[in-house]
């Protein structure tokens, strides 16, 4: 997907879904990183939080007892609009929803305790603006390696072809060049088993990972061929890998 595309892509399913995967079913075998659980440990409940490309919420909602105020953003008028939907039934008091772009932050300087960001884009001198010093940022993204027998079955998918490393080595310099220090990165994967065919075509159709999946019929007799290979007791194979980055300021 080109960038316009991908905002549409992105705006669509923020509108029906928000950013909620928590009905796939889905079975997860090695350690897996939970940015948020993270997010919780670093900050104290007198500090204020941003989240970049927060989709739907969810995530932040969660753990609203960490901190005096949580504030989501995000690039997609229909992620933001689920987002104050989930935050109203919440009644959570102290989290707030903004649609901004996460390349101009509309934030005094030196406002953020702790900055977080998954599976968004981010821009390493705005983030260091908004972030007191001391301040901590972390993110979790998706590596070029994720999911990678299914972007071989399709002979396309989000990154495919792109040199496994690529994209931390860029955020890492990035972060280095706007002034962050103590900068920790690693990766872990994971396998993973979806449990029906629907759980697996609900991803596949709420995701960039293959892009404009479902469009042709010919997607579906891909699909068909990948579940009869990937099969299996524990349910369809697959791989989750990911790459974490915390810097401080």
């Amino acid at each position: 997907m080109n960038p316009l595309e991908y905002k549409e892509f992105y705006d669509r399913v923020g509108k029906i879904n928000g950013w909620n995967f928590s009905n796939v079913k889905c079975v997860a075998e090695g350690t897996r990183w939970d940015l948020y659980r993270e997010v919780t440990k670093t900050c104290k409940k007198s500090d204020i939080i941003l989240d970049i490309g927060t989709g739907g919420g969810e995530a932040i909602l969660s753990i609203a007892e960490s901190a005096l105020l949580l504030v989501g953003i995000d690039q997609s008028a229909g992620m933001i609009e689920t987002a104050i939907t989930n935050s109203v039934k919440s009644g959570i008091p102290n989290v707030r929803f903004l649609k901004m772009e996460a390349e101009l932050l509309d934030f005094p300087a030196d406002f953020f305790n702790v900055v977080s960001c998954r599976h968004s884009e981010f821009f390493a001198k705005e983030v260091a603006r908004v972030l007191v010093k001391g301040g901590t940022f972390l993110t979790q993204q998706v590596s070029e390696n994720d999911k990678s027998n299914i972007k071989e079955a399709f002979g396309r998918g989000q990154a495919l072809g792109t040199k496994a490393g690529t994209l931390k080595h860029q955020y890492v310099t990035k972060l280095s060049e706007a002034g962050f220090s103590d900068i920790q990165a690693f990766e872990f994967n994971v396998i993973e088993y979806y449990q029906t065919a629907e759980d697996l075509i609900f991803l596949l159709k709420h995701t960039p990972i293959i892009p404009n999946f479902g469009q042709t019929e010919v997607d579906f007799q891909i699909l068909q061929q990948f579940i009869k290979e990937n099969q299996s007791e524990k349910g369809i194979r697959t791989n989750s890998e990911r790459f974490i980055i915390t810097a401080k300021l």
